[in-house]
């Protein structure tokens, strides 16, 4: 479908990426990894038609789109959300795609309340989401992603998820999200100094072929530099003896000919970063009782209650919006709150909030905001903490007013590190860190013996670190006993449908009630009450009848779908006759989820 040979990019004479070649064939899902700053979006840029390589060429068939999206973006102000989503059909028949376009919209983590908003109003993140969602409903025969859960939480990266295993489109992307590119991606591209390294499998597999790999490099490596080493001594000694004049000129076009090796020398898989120790706080260092918040009529949690203990290790996850970050900042004093919230004996919290580098010295350097509150052994092992967190050599030099947000986020991360804390509160903090760094930052969290809360999307960050996660939906915080992956399956997130008609129930059936005060009744309008609660009850229950048979009609015809694509894999399978079943019930699937929301509406 695609094919890169012998490509090359340099910018103002340093090499980027140096005479790679590789092709990606249609239906395959890649995923794009190497350090930041390897290459990898330069690479995305390239096969978009964004830049044009200094060498070699990327040949793509005729008729072949390609949809790209990438870290940043301009963004359209004059149109509504769905307006906006609409521009993708091109004055087709627009009928024929409002379901999978609602349904697009919805996975993303929008609400039907929010179609009519002019785009304008929503943050960059969530704009980011409608570029998605236009570049998903085009189903280019490429996607490349560059970082697309960054905004994402954790309900709509599994929508993504689901959406791209089914979807006809080859998928190229960069993702730091390790959970989802290894059940998404097939196949492992590396960009390392320069080259690539192209392995058919996922990217858990990809780890332990390139640890083998990374191996066999440094032993070459060493090899060469011994040999290297010994003939410059051979030179050294006879080079000016003329019984060893030849043997010396022999040995110098040796080296001039010879190809050095290069290896990525640095890691940082054995660094060992604890937290300082810190005075033993009370048991319970979080106790929440009844309490609320709103903004203005808003109300965005109520009746919220449950206690944390110490050395407890809990994550706060739900869509965005629906008050994690909220509640943080009323535990932290900067909002007010009804209800009791009490700080347990002896807390002392570390904080690290998604502004957080906004609080840093801009007049230090990178080595100076680390050295300033670094104590004890720690001191030793500066530079190779700033290099596990990508500011190894003259990075960690570099004054903190010229780091962009990202770098300014992780240096504000390894601070709080090193700072004396029994309770830590993380809000997102593995959005600007590579992989390699969060392995480095969960390691010190799994041995980390206070107390923790970490407001994240990441599955893989959570996966075993920790033990209870608290759910955040409908103005609600429902708390969940066990892992990251206890609450997923206990959520049956298995389908975008699941998702869908999960987020529509809480939208329905779990609304908060704004104004808890009573009234006086006289009796009859307590019997009227009581008769018309009982005529809505019996209807409802009718409804919820009727959702349910509707749920179980889609989910025999997405078994069906899911039988004629596993036939339509097979090339002589693919007839009009089968194109046209699949057309049906694509169709027919369409019609019962437009069924089921019109229920769920009523």
């Amino acid at each position: 479908m695609l094919s890169i040979e012998h490509l090359s990019m340099e910018f103002s004479s340093r090499p980027v990426l140096d005479d790679i070649t590789f092709l990606i064939n249609r239906k395959e899902r890649i995923a794009l990894v190497g350090k930041n700053g390897a290459g990898k979006t330069t690479l995305l840029r390239l096969i978009a038609g964004e830049y044009q390589p200094t060498a070699g060429r990327i040949s793509k068939e005729s008729d072949m789109t390609i949809g790209y999206l990438p870290q940043m973006m301009l963004f359209q102000d004059d149109r509504t959300l769905k307006e906006e989503t609409m521009t993708v059909f091109n004055g087709e028949d627009e009928a024929r795609f409002i379901a999978e376009m609602d349904r697009t919209i919805i996975g993303l983590g929008f609400e039907r309340k929010d179609f009519g908003r002019p785009c304008s109003e929503f943050s960059g993140g969530w704009r980011m989401r409608i570029e998605l969602a236009k570049i998903l409903l085009r189903h280019p025969d490429l996607l490349l992603l560059d970082e697309p859960t960054n905004h994402l939480d954790i309900e709509s990266i599994q929508w993504l998820e689901d959406f791209l295993k089914s979807s006809p489109s080859a998928v190229l992307m960069v993702s730091h999200d390790r959970a989802f590119i290894d059940n998404v991606c097939g196949r492992t591209i590396e960009i390392t100094l320069g080259r690539i390294y192209d392995y058919n499998v996922n990217y858990s597999r990809f780890v332990e072929l390139r640890k083998e790999r990374h191996e066999q490099q440094v032993r070459a490596y060493q090899n060469q530099q011994k040999m290297i080493q010994d003939t410059e001594e051979f030179i050294e000694r006879f080079r000016y003896k003329a019984t060893k004049a030849v043997q010396v000129q022999s040995r110098i076009k040796q080296l001039e000919k010879l190809e050095r090796l290069e290896v990525d020398l640095e890691d940082t898989s054995r660094l060992n970063l604890r937290f300082p120790p810190a005075p033993r706080s009370g048991d319970f260092p979080l106790i929440v009782e009844d309490l609320r918040k709103d903004f203005g009529e808003h109300n965005v949690f109520h009746d919220v209650t449950f206690t944390i203990r110490r050395g407890e290790k809990v994550a706060f996850v739900g869509k965005n919006g629906e008050g994690k970050s909220t509640l943080v900042k009323c535990i932290m004093g900067q909002l007010d709150y009804l209800g009791n919230l009490k700080i347990g004996h002896n807390v002392k919290i570390g904080y690290f909030a998604q502004n957080q580098a906004a609080m840093l010295d801009e007049d230090k350097t990178v080595f100076e905001t680390i050295d300033y509150v670094a104590v004890g052994d720690i001191r030793t092992k500066i530079r190779d903490i700033l290099g596990a967190f990508m500011f190894g050599g003259e990075a960690s030099d570099k004054k903190v007013k010229v780091l962009s947000g990202g770098e300014r986020s992780r240096l504000a991360m390894i601070r709080l590190l090193l700072e004396p804390c029994n309770v830590l509160i993380l809000d997102e903090p593995t959005n600007h860190l590579d992989m390699q760094s969060k392995d480095v930052l969960k390691t010190a969290l799994q041995a980390f013996d206070g107390t923790l809360i970490c407001v994240s999307h990441d599955r893989d960050f959570l996966n075993g670190l920790v033990t209870k996660v608290y759910e955040f939906g409908g103005g609600r915080v429902k708390e969940h006993l066990g892992g990251i992956y206890d609450f997923l399956r206990t959520k049956k997130m298995t389908n975008l449908n699941e998702l869908e008609i999960r987020q529509k129930t809480i939208l329905t059936d779990g609304q908060p009630t704004v104004n808890r005060q009573s009234t006086p009744r006289s009796p009859q309008s307590g019997a009227l009450d009581y008769a018309a609660q009982k005529a809505a009850a019996a209807e409802k229950r009718k409804k919820e009848r009727q959702i349910a048979e509707t749920e179980d009609a889609i989910t025999a015809l997405e078994n069906q779908q899911a039988e004629i694509e596993a036939l339509l894999a097979i090339p002589e399978n693919q007839t009009p006759e089968m194109f046209q079943k699949y057309e049906t019930i694509k169709h027919q699937i369409e019609q019962k989820i437009y069924e089921w929301e019109l229920l769920s509406e009523e």
